[in-house]
Protein backbone atom coordinates (compact mmCIF):
# COMPACT_ATOMS: atom_id res chain seq x y z
CA UNK A 1 0.00 0.00 0.00
CA UNK A 2 1.41 3.68 -0.89
CA UNK A 3 2.13 5.59 1.98
CA UNK A 4 -0.18 8.51 0.85
CA UNK A 5 -3.06 6.11 0.70
CA UNK A 6 -2.49 4.85 4.02
CA UNK A 7 -2.16 8.07 5.08
CA UNK A 8 -6.08 9.48 3.53
CA UNK A 9 -7.84 6.54 5.10
CA UNK A 10 -6.03 7.37 8.79
CA UNK A 11 -6.93 10.75 8.44
CA UNK A 12 -10.58 9.86 6.70
CA UNK A 13 -11.29 8.11 9.98
CA UNK A 14 -9.60 10.64 12.34
CA UNK A 15 -11.44 13.54 11.13
CA UNK A 16 -15.23 11.14 11.09
CA UNK A 17 -14.53 10.32 15.13
CA UNK A 18 -13.38 13.60 15.77
CA UNK A 19 -16.44 15.15 14.26
CA UNK A 20 -18.45 12.97 16.53
CA UNK A 21 -16.70 13.32 19.39
CA UNK A 22 -16.89 17.16 19.24
CA UNK A 23 -21.18 16.97 18.77
CA UNK A 24 -21.49 14.59 21.73
CA UNK A 25 -19.60 17.14 24.05
CA UNK A 26 -20.90 20.33 22.39
CA UNK A 27 -24.45 18.88 22.91
CA UNK A 28 -23.79 17.59 26.54
CA UNK A 29 -22.54 21.19 26.97
CA UNK A 30 -25.65 22.72 25.82
CA UNK A 31 -27.91 20.65 27.98
CA UNK A 32 -26.35 21.34 30.96
CA UNK A 33 -25.80 25.13 29.95
CA UNK A 34 -29.85 25.04 30.88
CA UNK A 35 -29.49 24.24 34.50
CA UNK A 36 -29.69 27.22 35.99
CA UNK A 37 -26.08 27.95 37.81
CA UNK A 38 -23.80 31.41 37.66
CA UNK A 39 -22.59 33.09 34.31
CA UNK A 40 -19.21 32.27 35.27
CA UNK A 41 -19.57 28.44 35.76
CA UNK A 42 -21.75 28.10 33.03
CA UNK A 43 -18.82 30.43 30.89
CA UNK A 44 -16.00 28.21 32.56
CA UNK A 45 -17.85 25.05 31.18
CA UNK A 46 -18.11 26.56 27.43
CA UNK A 47 -14.30 27.68 27.41
CA UNK A 48 -13.05 23.95 28.87
CA UNK A 49 -14.14 23.14 25.39
CA UNK A 50 -11.95 25.98 23.60
CA UNK A 51 -9.00 24.33 26.18
CA UNK A 52 -9.95 20.84 25.09
CA UNK A 53 -9.25 21.92 21.62
CA UNK A 54 -5.93 23.83 22.39
CA UNK A 55 -7.74 26.73 19.90
CA UNK A 56 -8.72 29.24 22.82
CA UNK A 57 -6.29 32.02 20.59
CA UNK A 58 -7.77 30.72 17.34
CA UNK A 59 -11.07 31.58 19.25
CA UNK A 60 -10.42 35.09 20.78
CA UNK A 61 -9.08 36.51 16.78
CA UNK A 62 -12.96 36.62 16.10
CA UNK A 63 -14.52 36.79 19.27
CA UNK A 64 -14.19 39.07 22.19
CA UNK A 65 -16.25 36.63 24.98
CA UNK A 66 -16.46 33.03 25.72
CA UNK A 67 -20.43 32.41 26.12
CA UNK A 68 -22.30 29.82 24.92
CA UNK A 69 -23.63 31.47 21.57
CA UNK A 70 -19.71 32.03 20.38
CA UNK A 71 -18.69 28.69 21.48
CA UNK A 72 -21.32 26.90 19.11
CA UNK A 73 -20.82 29.43 16.40
CA UNK A 74 -17.41 28.74 16.52
CA UNK A 75 -17.09 24.97 16.90
CA UNK A 76 -20.17 23.91 14.39
CA UNK A 77 -19.83 25.38 11.13
CA UNK A 78 -16.86 27.95 11.38
CA UNK A 79 -15.18 27.33 8.08
CA UNK A 80 -12.16 29.10 9.40
CA UNK A 81 -11.92 27.37 12.86
CA UNK A 82 -9.85 23.78 11.69
CA UNK A 83 -11.46 22.01 14.61
CA UNK A 84 -15.04 23.06 13.78
CA UNK A 85 -17.68 20.05 12.95
CA UNK A 86 -17.88 21.83 9.34
CA UNK A 87 -14.02 21.61 9.06
CA UNK A 88 -13.97 18.24 10.40
CA UNK A 89 -16.53 16.84 8.08
CA UNK A 90 -14.77 18.55 4.92
CA UNK A 91 -11.31 16.91 5.94
CA UNK A 92 -13.19 13.83 6.27
CA UNK A 93 -14.52 14.26 2.61
CA UNK A 94 -11.68 15.47 1.17
CA UNK A 95 -9.10 12.57 2.20
CA UNK A 96 -11.98 10.04 1.25
CA UNK A 97 -11.91 11.49 -2.64
CA UNK A 98 -8.23 11.11 -2.75
CA UNK A 99 -8.77 7.52 -2.47
CA UNK A 100 -11.77 6.96 -3.76
CA UNK A 101 -10.60 3.68 -5.55
CA UNK A 102 -9.52 2.27 -2.63
CA UNK A 103 -13.04 2.79 -0.68
CA UNK A 104 -16.13 0.88 -1.62
CA UNK A 105 -18.48 3.08 -3.44
CA UNK A 106 -21.12 3.18 -0.32
CA UNK A 107 -18.51 4.27 2.07
CA UNK A 108 -17.89 6.92 -0.75
CA UNK A 109 -21.22 7.89 -1.42
CA UNK A 110 -22.00 8.00 2.82
CA UNK A 111 -19.12 10.19 3.63
CA UNK A 112 -19.75 12.53 0.36
CA UNK A 113 -23.53 12.86 1.15
CA UNK A 114 -22.53 13.72 4.75
CA UNK A 115 -20.71 16.46 3.56
CA UNK A 116 -22.81 17.90 0.93
CA UNK A 117 -26.02 18.11 4.11
CA UNK A 118 -23.53 19.71 6.42
CA UNK A 119 -22.21 22.35 3.66
CA UNK A 120 -25.91 23.56 3.25
CA UNK A 121 -26.13 24.39 7.14
CA UNK A 122 -26.63 27.62 8.58
CA UNK A 123 -25.85 28.17 12.28
CA UNK A 124 -29.22 30.63 12.67
CA UNK A 125 -31.86 27.81 11.30
CA UNK A 126 -29.69 25.12 13.18
CA UNK A 127 -30.50 27.13 16.66
CA UNK A 128 -33.91 27.80 15.62
CA UNK A 129 -34.59 24.35 15.32
CA UNK A 130 -32.78 22.97 18.06
CA UNK A 131 -29.08 22.31 17.56
CA UNK A 132 -29.65 19.10 19.63
CA UNK A 133 -31.34 18.07 16.85
CA UNK A 134 -28.53 19.02 14.58
CA UNK A 135 -25.84 17.14 17.70
CA UNK A 136 -27.74 13.99 16.70
CA UNK A 137 -27.67 14.35 13.42
CA UNK A 138 -24.00 14.51 13.00
CA UNK A 139 -23.66 11.51 15.63
CA UNK A 140 -26.13 9.54 13.24
CA UNK A 141 -24.02 9.84 10.01
CA UNK A 142 -20.74 9.43 11.84
CA UNK A 143 -22.20 6.13 13.00
CA UNK A 144 -23.45 5.66 9.14
CA UNK A 145 -20.01 6.22 7.97
CA UNK A 146 -18.47 3.59 10.22
CA UNK A 147 -20.81 1.38 10.09
CA UNK A 148 -20.66 0.95 5.93
CA UNK A 149 -17.28 0.82 5.95
CA UNK A 150 -16.70 -2.02 8.15
CA UNK A 151 -19.84 -3.50 6.59
CA UNK A 152 -18.68 -2.97 3.17
CA UNK A 153 -14.79 -3.40 2.62
CA UNK A 154 -12.65 -5.92 2.28
CA UNK A 155 -10.82 -6.72 5.50
CA UNK A 156 -7.04 -5.73 4.39
CA UNK A 157 -4.57 -2.82 4.99
CA UNK A 158 -6.58 -0.43 4.02
CA UNK A 159 -9.36 -1.11 6.71
CA UNK A 160 -6.79 -1.75 8.78
CA UNK A 161 -5.50 2.07 8.91
CA UNK A 162 -9.51 3.31 9.02
CA UNK A 163 -9.49 1.03 12.38
CA UNK A 164 -6.51 2.80 13.29
CA UNK A 165 -7.10 6.22 12.49
CA UNK A 166 -10.56 5.44 14.88
CA UNK A 167 -9.28 4.08 17.80
CA UNK A 168 -6.37 6.75 18.24
CA UNK A 169 -8.70 9.92 18.12
CA UNK A 170 -11.01 8.11 20.50
CA UNK A 171 -8.46 7.73 22.83
CA UNK A 172 -7.10 10.91 22.26
CA UNK A 173 -10.22 12.73 23.11
CA UNK A 174 -11.49 10.69 26.19
CA UNK A 175 -8.15 11.69 27.49
CA UNK A 176 -8.48 15.14 26.96
CA UNK A 177 -12.15 15.77 28.26
CA UNK A 178 -10.66 13.68 31.43
CA UNK A 179 -7.91 15.75 31.54
CA UNK A 180 -10.09 19.04 31.04
CA UNK A 181 -13.45 18.66 32.67
CA UNK A 182 -11.63 16.67 35.89
CA UNK A 183 -9.78 20.05 36.81
CA UNK A 184 -13.58 22.34 35.56
CA UNK A 185 -15.31 19.84 38.05
CA UNK A 186 -12.65 19.72 40.98
CA UNK A 187 -12.50 23.76 40.83
CA UNK A 188 -16.63 24.17 40.64
CA UNK A 189 -16.83 22.59 44.29
CA UNK A 190 -20.31 23.41 46.01
CA UNK A 191 -21.27 26.92 47.38
CA UNK A 192 -20.71 27.41 51.50
CA UNK A 193 -24.40 28.14 51.31
CA UNK A 194 -25.30 24.99 49.49
CA UNK A 195 -27.40 21.93 51.30
CA UNK A 196 -26.02 18.94 51.06
CA UNK A 197 -28.35 17.20 48.98
CA UNK A 198 -28.55 20.48 46.70
CA UNK A 199 -24.23 19.19 46.51
CA UNK A 200 -25.08 15.63 45.44
CA UNK A 201 -27.35 16.16 43.04
CA UNK A 202 -24.89 19.09 41.50
CA UNK A 203 -22.32 16.61 41.39
CA UNK A 204 -24.81 14.20 40.06
CA UNK A 205 -25.60 15.98 36.98
CA UNK A 206 -21.71 17.68 36.26
CA UNK A 207 -20.38 13.90 36.87
CA UNK A 208 -22.90 12.34 34.59
CA UNK A 209 -22.55 15.07 32.13
CA UNK A 210 -19.22 13.71 31.58
CA UNK A 211 -20.75 10.38 31.24
CA UNK A 212 -23.05 11.03 28.59
CA UNK A 213 -20.34 13.02 26.38
CA UNK A 214 -18.41 9.43 26.07
CA UNK A 215 -21.83 7.82 25.60
CA UNK A 216 -21.12 6.21 29.00
CA UNK A 217 -23.64 6.98 31.74
CA UNK A 218 -25.96 3.73 31.11
CA UNK A 219 -22.61 1.97 31.26
CA UNK A 220 -21.29 3.09 34.29
CA UNK A 221 -24.99 2.77 35.86
CA UNK A 222 -25.11 -1.25 34.92
CA UNK A 223 -21.10 -1.77 36.36
CA UNK A 224 -21.20 0.04 39.35
CA UNK A 225 -25.02 0.54 40.34
CA UNK A 226 -24.40 3.36 42.89
CA UNK A 227 -23.66 6.67 43.31
CA UNK A 228 -21.08 8.59 40.35
CA UNK A 229 -17.78 9.22 42.16
CA UNK A 230 -14.43 10.83 39.93
CA UNK A 231 -12.31 7.40 41.45
CA UNK A 232 -15.07 5.41 39.55
CA UNK A 233 -15.65 7.80 36.45
CA UNK A 234 -11.80 7.63 36.03
CA UNK A 235 -11.69 4.05 36.90
CA UNK A 236 -14.57 3.71 33.92
CA UNK A 237 -12.81 5.53 31.12
CA UNK A 238 -9.38 4.75 31.54
CA UNK A 239 -9.21 1.20 32.64
CA UNK A 240 -12.27 -0.82 31.54
CA UNK A 241 -11.58 -3.30 29.13
CA UNK A 242 -14.79 -3.56 28.06
CA UNK A 243 -16.46 -0.14 28.01
CA UNK A 244 -15.92 0.79 24.34
CA UNK A 245 -14.68 4.66 24.55
CA UNK A 246 -11.93 3.72 27.71
CA UNK A 247 -8.32 4.19 26.91
CA UNK A 248 -7.36 0.67 27.90
CA UNK A 249 -9.65 -0.83 24.76
CA UNK A 250 -9.20 1.90 22.57
CA UNK A 251 -4.95 1.35 22.89
CA UNK A 252 -6.10 -2.48 22.67
CA UNK A 253 -7.26 -1.80 19.83
CA UNK A 254 -4.41 0.10 18.33
CA UNK A 255 -2.20 -2.94 19.21
CA UNK A 256 -4.11 -5.67 17.67
CA UNK A 257 -4.40 -3.52 14.27
CA UNK A 258 -0.44 -3.03 14.40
Amino acid sequence: MLSRTADHLYWMSRYTERAENLARLLDVTYQMSLVPKSLVAENQNWGAILALNSIEQAFFEHYDEVNAENVLRFMVLDPNNISSIYSCLRAARENAHAVRGTLTAETWESCNMTWLEVREQQFEPIMAAGIGQFFEWVKLRAAVIRGVTFGTMLQDEALSFIRLGGYLERADNTARILDVKFHVLDGEGARPDEAEGEEGASDFYRWGALLRSVSAFEVYRKVYRDAITPARVAELLMLRLDMPRSLHACLRGVVRTL
